[in-house]
């Protein structure tokens, strides 16, 4: 701000100010910060699944033959092969929970020390991804649908804590039931998405504060996936979860890094707003992705009136200076 209006120290308000909001505000219409990271990444080079026709530069003969020989291996052998293998799937798997859920208590799975694993969040199946090195305890909101069935079927295996959605605002409620959940040494550890959307696996955004204030150890994991083969982003604003998941099946493959990396404690006379966004940077680092401060949230929601009020706010002090309003404010 500063710099775009350079010389403004100092001095008072002048009508030509004006153009430098406008022209701010006219950059974050046509592209901002926030909007692009619910978009499907763009590549420089063609990724196997569609055709590079800007301006019609690039499309040829060969890349249309090698296009729609994808198309008919994709449609017509990989899709029902995937099809196929996840009605199998989720057929064994509520099978299987079902009768685990039958077992002795005992015999579930094996005392571990409590702990929270957070990991940034690109796509729904970031939960299968890490539950192939290891089982955890999940956390969300109760939904209905296929999803419905899947979490029915899970909780009869292993104690996740689900929410209803009114239960998902009582922000103390929350944290009580996760808190007496680490409190049990012999609990699996909880696997939490502190960003609380997708983000299309180029950044990764604010941590919510809630998932640090429990306590306990927490275990950063850094995911990657890699775009060449696949689009593993879920834009929940544009797809739902079969179109998502029929995206998915007539993709090439999904491939993604995973990096599990050392425990983090809250430090002494360290906020917990400070440790998520020490935690953030870490993942943030280690996964090559963008850092930024935005709430996702923002990719329903408006802005919220005090981010308005604080560029205000810095604006009046660079008008004022160490004057009277600095002094008023307070």
């Amino acid at each position: 701000m500063e710099k775009g209006l350079s010389g403004l120290r100092g001095r008072d308000f002048e009508l030509s100010d004006v153009f430098y909001f406008s022209k701010k505000g006219l950059e974050a219409i046509v592209e901002d910060e926030v909007t692009q990271r619910f978009s499907s990444e763009e590549l420089v080079s063609w990724n196997l699944l569609t055709r590079t026709n800007v301006n019609f530069r690039y499309i040829s003969p060969r890349l249309t033959m090698v296009w729609v020989l994808g198309v008919i291996v994709r449609y017509c052998v990989l899709l029902p092969l995937r099809l196929t293998l996840a009605f199998i799937g989720i057929s064994l798997f509520v099978i299987g929970t079902t009768l685990v859920g039958q077992l002795p208590r005992s015999r579930q799975y094996r005392p571990q020390k409590g702990g929270i694993c957070v990991a940034n969040h690109t796509s729904p199946i970031d939960v299968l991804i890490l539950t192939t090195d290891g089982c955890y305890t999940m956390v969300g909101q109760v939904h209905g649908g296929l999803m419905g069935i899947i979490q029915r079927a899970m909780v009869k295996a292993c104690p996740h804590v689900w929410f209803e959605r009114s239960e998902m605002k009582d922000r103390h409620l929350v944290i009580k039931r996760l808190k007496e959940h680490i409190a049990d040494k012999k609990e699996l550890p909880i696997l939490i998405f502190p960003e609380g959307t997708c983000i299309n696996n180029t950044s990764v955004m604010m941590f919510k504060k809630g998932s640090f204030e429990i306590g306990g150890t927490i275990h950063p994991v850094a995911i990657k996936y890699n775009p060449q083969f696949g689009d593993a982003f879920w834009n929940s604003s544009k797809y739902n979860m079969v179109s998502y998941l029929l995206r998915v099946m007539t993709s090439w493959a999904i491939v993604c890094d995973v990096w599990y990396m050392p425990p983090m404690t809250r430090e002494e006379g360290e906020d917990a707003v400070q440790f998520a966004n020490r935690v953030k940077s870490a993942i943030a680092v280690q996964g090559g992705l963008t850092e930024l401060p935005w709430d996702g949230g923002l990719k329903r929601a408006k802005v919220k009136d005090t981010f308005k009020e604080e560029q205000q706010k810095n604006y009046s002090k660079m008008i004022v200076g160490n004057g009277s309003l600095k002094s008023e404010l307070n």
